[in-house]
């Protein structure tokens, strides 16, 4: 049964699935890094009010996150938070990324929804509506 939350205006459960990659795909993201970017994005979604469901870092090299938000916030504007306050303390604290790297994330990213029935189901609940009433 999925959670939902609300706010002042709407209720929702919304959950991305969203993949970013380092510039080139270098796999620069050691285990030291791994951690000190787990901690910065825990740090980032609580400021930002984002709720981190699951994380993991694949191949040294890119970011899974699962997440859930309010759709007023935008999932674009999270993803932009994350990669851009990351990269900004990451490069600060190793420089290592600097001489490796013009830039520590690629401008692009992966999302996709999660979660709620199947769509089969929601087109068929959907269908339903005028014939139930």
């Amino acid at each position: 049964m999925p959670t939902y939350k609300s706010n002042k205006n709407i209720v929702y459960c919304c959950k991305y699935h969203v993949v970013w990659v380092t510039k080139y795909r270098r796999p620069v993201l050691t285990d030291e890094i791994q951690n000190r970017l787990k901690e910065l994005l825990l740090k980032i979604s609580t400021e930002i009010n984002v709720e981190i469901l699951e994380m993991e870092i694949g191949d040294c090299n890119h970011v899974h996150l699962l997440i859930s938000l309010d759709p007023q916030f935008g999932v674009h504007k999270a993803v932009k938070r994350f990669k851009g306050a990351t990269s900004r303390y990451l490069r600060l604290e190793f420089p290592e990324l600097k001489q490796r790297l013009p830039t520590l994330w690629t401008n692009s990213y992966f999302v996709s929804t999660v979660g709620g029935a199947p769509l089969a189901k929601i087109k068929e609940y959907i269908q339903n509506q005028k014939r139930s009433r």
